[in-house]
């Protein structure tokens, strides 16, 4: 027996708690000591005390005609997290935590009222309250313990329902009356959460709905450009791909007002060559994910770009490129359905 995997469970856990989480796959293969205490609640508490948690990007793919799953990033790769069900298609995601939800979309070409939870410290999954209704084409966003999921039923009407997170139950619901003057929302997508509001964008418009009042209201200045699914929101500021014009542009809520992302002028002349832009925020940062190569090539790799952004005097944000590396190479007929960040 070696001296460590000899060691008193408290220290061995002690130690554990230190190393990186992209070894505790290899770890696990040492001993079942090892085992049990790297798939323990108790490693991931003492990492909290200790101070080592770490950032974690999660990625749903969907492939052509095919399942829809999750893989996660260690180091310069995207990993398949195994023993997961297979992703909902149009459903939604949302990191609260160390979880990630899942709500609504389609199985099995049906509308389902599917909802869980994956704890991504053991990549397990908890089956939560069905939803009060299928739903399908759904974003979410958390606001003060709340997931407040947006979407259609079968009968083709714009809901909003409320999921607690502390009870784990489902709360009210709404139906909207701005259905026929959003239209399709889907078609385009969900930007975000800014100063407690939902921001979205429909077939023509951009919506903002505030939960506290249950109230939809709109916003000129965001309607002005046209945003869409690739948004994501880092620090109250929204930031999209415009690909029409090749920029990185933000949105200020509470100054309200546009501007484009200085500095990125070279990496995003790069990325434009390989497709679709995904933004994702990511601990106070912005990842730039780009599927590269054709989209029916037998093997395709995802670009990927951490991007520092620092606000200087006058209003300008600029990016610096932190690092920038391809992560996976797969069959190539796949999509990037949504990208999500989570602290470990």
């Amino acid at each position: 027996m070696s001296p460590m995997t000899s060691l008193p469970e408290d220290i061995a856990l002690d130690i554990l708690a230190r190393v990186p989480r992209r070894d505790y796959p290899r770890l696990s293969l040492v001993s079942k000591l090892f085992r049990s205490l790297v798939s323990s609640p108790e490693i991931y508490a003492r990492r909290s005390s200790l101070g080592c948690t770490e950032h974690s990007l999660y990625v749903v793919l969907g492939v052509y005609k095919g399942d829809v799953n999750l893989y996660t990033r260690i180091g310069h790769r995207l990993v398949l997290i195994p023993g997961l069900p297979a992703m909902p298609s149009f459903g939604c995601f949302v990191a609260v935590g160390t979880r990630l939800y899942v709500f609504g979309g389609f199985e099995e070409m049906m509308m389902t009222s599917i909802a869980y939870s994956i704890d991504c410290r053991s990549h397990t999954v908890q089956p939560l309250p069905s939803m009060p209704f299928p739903m399908c084409n759904t974003f979410a966003g958390f606001i003060d313990g709340r997931i407040y999921v947006v979407g259609y039923d079968d009968s083709s009407r714009l809901k909003v329902v409320v999921f607690n997170t502390e009870t784990q139950t489902w709360e009210h619901e709404m139906t909207t009356n701005l259905a026929m003057e959003i239209g399709r929302l889907s078609t385009y997508g969900f930007g975000g959460v800014m100063g407690g509001k939902m921001y979205m964008r429909g077939f023509q418009n951009s919506f903002v709905y505030e939960p506290k009042e249950r109230k939809w209201e709109t916003d000129e200045v965001l309607n002005s450009k046209e945003w869409w699914g690739n948004a994501c929101v880092v620090d109250d500021v929204l930031y999209y791909h415009d690909c029409s014009e090749n920029k990185l542009r933000w949105y200020d809520s509470k100054q309200r007002c546009w501007g484009v992302v200085k500095g990125l002028e070279e990496l995003l002349d790069e990325m434009i060559n390989f497709g679709y832009i995904h933004t994702v925020s990511y601990g106070g940062k912005l990842v730039l994910l780009c599927p590269k190569g054709k989209f029916m090539e037998v093997k395709r790799e995802i670009y990927c770009a951490e991007i520092f952004l620092e606000r200087c005097k006058g209003g300008q944000i600029w990016g610096l490129v932190h690092q920038a590396c391809d992560l996976f190479t797969a069959s190539g007929k796949f999509h990037i359905t949504d990208a999500l960040h989570v602290v470990v």
